[in-house]
């Protein structure tokens, strides 16, 4: 066989080429060539025709899209054995995605003029490669449906394994990864339809713990090596975002997160089978409970993986509120001489500038950001090597050393072991107060969104001292009108995310003895609220802040009207004549100014006194 042909040989096992004849094979895939892409180097861009089916020989690709805000951002991780567009039988077809090669990339790959070339004559045989295709996508579109399905879904392939538990026996879906435990899981925690799979960093951070251990296990001795190296190298694919589909428990469930535990044990050990050489479920060569979980218990890998999972996901709301202050920056500097009213108690005050408003907003901000780094820091203490209840029953001789170690070089973070690991194991303090300023990050978001409410209100019957940009129409009744409703919708996030702290609070103090059992709910709140958090910070920047208006004239308006401009007549003369003068002037409707040069009190001491721009900055 050439070497052209020793590099088309997997394309042997894509399914368009299965139901192909040997000789029909080797005809077609003479034409496939092979390229080496560079780190960094564009394999296709978002909207190119697809026009090759390629082939990941070696290496990374990381498909990334444009979302809604005009940022890329990645979708999913390709890896060696994967197939990149597989659609291009399809006319008119492009790809949906730009793919960059993320480690140094050797692809094999075949074009579709050379496919069409080569069923141009022969209906049947392109009828057999459709056919194959067909297939394909009706098993994929299946295999999709875990995200969303109960249990009664788990048999519609029809094809099934038997699996064995403390239980008995059971049957498990023959192309799923998971188990029969997390089948029992899909059927008795069939509870908020939240499952683990709609959190992918949890999923990585389970994954990270997990390659972490089975190679502390190898270094002491307890693993051997080929099924460590399995384990791990399947948990490097599920942290690349491979297998998430098969994550299927509900994340509110009894047992302390054993569900979650059993879920990560049974993808692990089934796809460290594959890898192998070994079917599904052939557990006598690799073990959910006797390998993948060796060392270890719910009780020590479920709170440090969350801890990990809630650091992970925080970065996305860490960068989306830097990018808040940032915008609030730039609209403090654009703002900086318009003078307006400031108010207290919704009563006039004294002037400022709408620039001081928003530098205020983006002060109150910055605060709550390193009070989210403190607390977040926190997190980096785990448990790990405690099993059970912290005594580390059923460890290896200087396990938890290396399992902490392992952890740092798999998840590149600084972690440390808690210096009393029964106290930790029982202990959920970290997450409350995490918890904690998350909602005081809440509080500030919607203190600022009101703000931006009231000073957009009217437009001509409000204060209408700013406007925001217009998002959609605010009425089917009312012609015209449009609402506030990106600060509306901050609002609403705030309310639930002050919501899950509650849930945090109560479920830690809930916790009896040597264990949390309530760190189910606790994890679904707070990962929940660092979800909605940073979409709607995210939606505020780019739809609201960044838009924002002023209506220089209005605020303008107000200051010179405003009964609030006496004040500043207090240290010339004096508090009693200042008050008769704000008294005359409410009752009058006259301006300060007015009713000063009809007392023949008006001077160029006063107007000075009187101007908004010093007032606004008096130093």
């Amino acid at each position: 066989m050439t070497d052209s042909q020793d590099w088309a040989q997997p394309f042997r096992q894509v399914h368009i080429f299965a139901k192909l004849t040997a000789e029909e094979s080797d005809r077609l895939l003479a034409q496939v060539e092979r390229r080496t892409y560079r780190e960094g180097e564009v394999l296709f861009h978002e909207g190119d025709p697809r026009a090759r089916l390629l082939l990941i020989r070696k290496g990374r690709v990381e498909l990334t899209r444009v979302d809604a805000y005009g940022t890329r951002r990645p979708v999913v991780t390709m890896m060696r054995g994967e197939l990149l567009g597989e659609g291009m039988m399809i006319e008119g077809s492009v790809h949906s995605t730009q793919a960059t090669a993320a480690t140094e990339c050797e692809v094999a790959f075949l074009h579709r003029d050379k496919v069409k070339a080569f069923v141009a004559e022969d209906h049947n045989l392109e009828k057999r490669m459709l056919s194959s295709l067909l297939a394909e996508v009706v098993s994929r579109v299946d295999q999709l449906l875990f995200r969303t399905s109960g249990v009664t879904h788990a048999y519609s392939t029809g094809k099934t394994r038997t699996e064995h538990d403390l239980l008995g026996d059971g049957q498990v879906q023959a192309e799923a990864y998971f188990g029969l435990q997390t089948l029992r899981a899909m059927s008795n925690f069939d509870i908020g339809g939240g499952r683990l799979n709609a959190y992918p960093n949890l999923i990585r951070a389970l994954a990270m713990v997990k390659k972490a251990c089975v190679l502390a296990n190898q270094d002491c001795g307890v693993l051997v090596a080929e099924v460590a190296g399995a384990i791990a190298d399947a948990a490097d694919e599920v942290i690349a975002g491979k297998l998430h589909d098969h994550f299927v428990v509900d994340m509110l469930q009894g047992g302390a997160g054993t569900s979650t535990n059993m879920n990560v044990n049974e993808v692990l050990a089934n796809r460290a089978l594959e890898l192998l050489g070994a079917d599904k479920g052939a557990y006598d060569r690799v073990h959910p409970n006797n390998h993948v979980n060796c060392s270890q218990s719910t009780n020590d890998v479920y709170p440090s993986a969350l801890k990990l999972g809630m650091i992970l996901s925080s970065q996305r709301l860490i960068e989306g509120v830097e990018e808040l202050i940032g915008a609030f920056e730039r609209k403090a500097a654009e703002f900086r001489d318009v003078v307006k009213m400031g108010r207290t108690q919704l009563q006039d005050a004294v002037p400022m500038t709408l620039g001081q408003e928003f530098k205020a907003f983006a002060v109150s901000l910055r605060q709550e950001l390193a009070s989210l780094h403190r607390s977040r820091d926190d997190l980096r203490t785990l448990n790990i090597g405690g099993t059970a209840i912290g005594t580390g029953l059923n460890t290896p001789k200087g396990y938890r050393e290396r399992a902490i170690d392992r952890l740092r070089q798999v998840t590149g973070l600084q972690l440390s072991l808690a210096p009393d690991l029964i106290e930790a194991t029982q202990d959920t303090q970290g997450f409350v107060m995490f918890s904690a300023s998350l909602k005081s990050l809440a509080i500030k978001l919607s203190k600022i969104c009101s703000d931006l409410r009231l000073l957009s209100s009217g437009p001509r019957a409000g204060l209408g001292e700013i406007q925001l940009p217009p998002r959609q129409p605010g009425s089917s009744i009312m012609p015209g009108k449009v609402n506030p409703v990106i600060p509306e919708v901050v609002n609403q996030v705030a309310f639930r995310v002050i919501g899950n702290d509650l849930a945090v609070a109560l479920a830690a103090e809930g916790g009896q003895l040597q264990l949390n059992v309530m760190e189910p709910v606790i994890a679904l709140s707070i990962l929940e609220s660092l979800k909605i958090l940073a979409n709607a910070v995210i939606t505020l920047r780019h739809n609201c802040v960044d838009g924002i208006v002023a209506n220089v004239e209005q605020c303008r308006r107000f200051v010179e009207n405003s009964i609030g401009l006496v004040t500043a007549l207090v240290p010339v003369l004096g508090y009693g004549t200042s008050t008769e003068v704000a008294a005359e002037a409410l009752a009058s409707g006259d301006s300060v100014a007015d009713v000063l040069r009809r007392r023949g009190l008006y001077n160029d001491e006063i107007a000075a006194a009187l101007a908004p721009e010093r007032m606004a900055n008096p130093d």
